[in-house]
This record gives C-alpha cells, structure tokens and sequence, in this order.
C-alpha cells in the first residue's frame, strides 16, 4: 500500500514549517536514507531524509509553499510493485496556505497602510516577514512583557588582551583568535563562579546548570540567530576561537542543526564591529542573563592621577532580576573585568 511521507517536525517546538525544495521529482526511486526536500523552520533550512524505499509517485505540497502544519501529507511513496493506479486512494493534494484576513480596524484607529499611501503619494514594497523574524517578533514582545531586568555597564581596558591576543595568533596558523573568543573564554570562567547568573527562572525553582553554554548571536540575511558554544567552560582559545568560526559560517548558510542554536545558559551579543560603543541587549528566554559588547576605542583614562590613553571597551549585562539581585550582577561584571584586563589568567 502507497505510504504517506508526512511534514516532519525538526525541533521539539516547531509546529509548522516551510517546504523550500523537493530534491526529488514525482516517479523518481527513493530510497531509506535519501534526501527528498528541504524545509524551512524558524531557524535554519534542514534537509530531509526518507525512512522507506519505493518510488515517489505524487507530490502534495510543492516547493516554496509556507506554513505547513506539522504531520501533513506532503507527499506518496509507492512500494515496491505498485503502479500508479494506487494513487487514487491518496489523499488529495494540499493547499497552499493562505494569508489570514485581516480583521477590519476601528475607525479610530487610523488608516489603511495601502490607502495612505496612495494619498500621500508614498510607495513601498512588501517584504514577507520569513519564519525567524517571526520567532523573533514574538520572543522579543514576550520578553518585554514578561521579564522584569535591569542594565549595567562597566568599561575594560583592552591593551594587554590585544598584546597577548597578538603574541598568540603570531605563534601559529591553525587559529586566528579575535577579541570575542577572549570575551566568551571569560564570561565562562566568571559564570563559573557566579552559577546564579548562569541561571533561569521557574516558578518552582531557580534552575542553576551544570555547564556554560554560550549562545553567540550572529547575524544572517534572514534574521539573528544564536549558535552555542556547549560547555564552553572546558574549552581553550583556540578551541572556541575554531568552533565559533565554524559555526558562525553554517549559521549564515542556514546549515545549522536544531541541537546546534536550541538551548544556552547564556548569550553574547557583540555589536563592536559596527562601531557601536554601548547598547542594552534583550535577553533571551529562558536564559537569565545576556552580555553586550561594544566597540574597543581609545579613549582618555586616568592613570595613577595622570591623563593617560588606553584601549577602552564598554561591556554591559541585562538580567532577569527574578534570578539575580543588582549586587550579583555587578559581581559577576566585575569579576569578568578583571579577567579582561589580566588576559593571561584566563589562560592558565
């Protein structure tokens, strides 16, 4: 009898997906292990492999169709023997999910995008929010509205983490470390030592973890998304410097695994490149604390009463203060200060 291949779901918490590609073609041979399509989630583009041998006789939901629920038919395999006469008892062909009608505003609330636009004169073009920017949209308005955080800053010098980053990259080629290796490297040793900030809230009970598990947020073409660097308090520079570069690459290619962005304990967020001197990151549920930082500048200090100038970077904390009073996170900020400042403590 012909077998229903079904929308998989990719991750425990996806509910529906997008089918971006079939990779094979109605009376193409399939067998167990073969990649059929590719779908589209939230976070990444993922392939999917067949479970049985057969042929693919008829394809249900085709290519660059959106929304499709978790468990739906999506296409028929025939067995081996069958002809395509066995295709009148499959189900009939998904379709293709539409826009859900907007419900009419009040009239107070102003008016038409469209209409306001042709009366003013004003053109646009309607970009479809993808499947990450919505995850994205309604994590972020669930944070705003449900977690009660607060914001520190605290500024680091930079010039002896530069000197021994430099030192280190000249003695071999196998890695290239950046500044945010040294930064992941010492936010795991802090968190460490700080496990009520490498923490999430419950309402039974604070979840202290094991490990530190860093989620880095790197920016793709469709939206930001946050590779972990797992047990990150066991890893060296170089270590974390290779993984990081791997993962940031699969991350723009949409190439990454579901166990490789789900999860984290952390997250870093590091907006230096782009000059950026200061900002406050959202944090990311159910994690309790992220990391923002900034750009590394000159900037005037004051040295043993003396006008001086050093490297300065501005890093800050946003925390869920549910997990962790104010006290705690200046703590924990000012124990990563001086990892920062004394690089060659993190090394030992």
């Amino acid at each position: 009898m012909t077998i229903q291949i079904l929308m998989p779901a990719l991750s425990p918490t996806m509910t529906e997906g997008n089918l971006a590609k079939w990779l094979k073609k109605e009376g193409d041979a399939v067998k167990s292990g073969d990649v059929i399509a590719e779908i589209e989630t939230d976070k990444a583009t993922m392939e999917v492999e067949a479970a049985d041998e057969g042929r693919l006789g008829k394809i249900l939901v085709q290519a660059g169709t959106q929304g499709v629920a978790v468990n739906t038919p999506i296409a028929v395999l025939l067995e081996e023997g069958e002809d395509d006469s066995a295709l009148a008892q499959a189900p009939a062909a998904a379709p293709a999910a539409a826009p859900a009608a907007a419900a009419p505003a009040p009239k107070a609330a102003g008016i038409d995008a469209k209409d306001l636009s042709d009366k003013l004169g004003m053109r646009y073009k309607a970009q479809p929010n993808s499947s990450m920017r919505k995850t994205i949209s309604r994590r972020l308005t669930e944070v705003q509205q449900t977690v009660p955080d607060y914001f520190l800053a605290i500024d680091c010098e930079l010039d002896a983490l530069l000197k021994v980053r430099s030192d280190l990259n000249a003695r071999s080629k196998d890695y290239k470390l950046s500044v945010n290796d040294f930064v992941i490297r010492a936010a795991a040793l802090t968190l460490k030592k700080f496990p009520n900030i490498n923490a999430a809230w419950s309402e039974e009970a604070i979840l202290r973890y094991d490990h530190v598990d860093i989620s880095v947020a790197v920016a793709t073409p469709t939206g930001l998304i946050t590779p972990i660097v797992k047990k990150a308090e066991t890893k060296g520079l170089a270590e974390i410097s290779n993984e990081m570069k791997g993962l940031a690459e699969r991350a723009r290619d949409g190439k990454l695994k579901p166990e490789e962005y789900q999860g984290g304990t952390f997250s870093i967020s590091n907006l230096g490149m782009y000059g950026i001197r200061e900002f406050a990151a959202i944090i990311n549920p159910p994690q309790a604390c992220i990391m923002a930082v900034g750009a590394g500048e000159q900037r005037p200090v004051v040295k043993n009463g003396a006008l001086a100038i050093a490297t300065v970077m501005t890093v800050s904390v946003t925390v869920d203060h549910r997990v962790a009073d104010g006290a705690q996170g200046a703590e924990f900020l000012a124990a990563f200060k001086k990892l920062i400042e004394d690089p060659l403590s993190m090394l030992l």
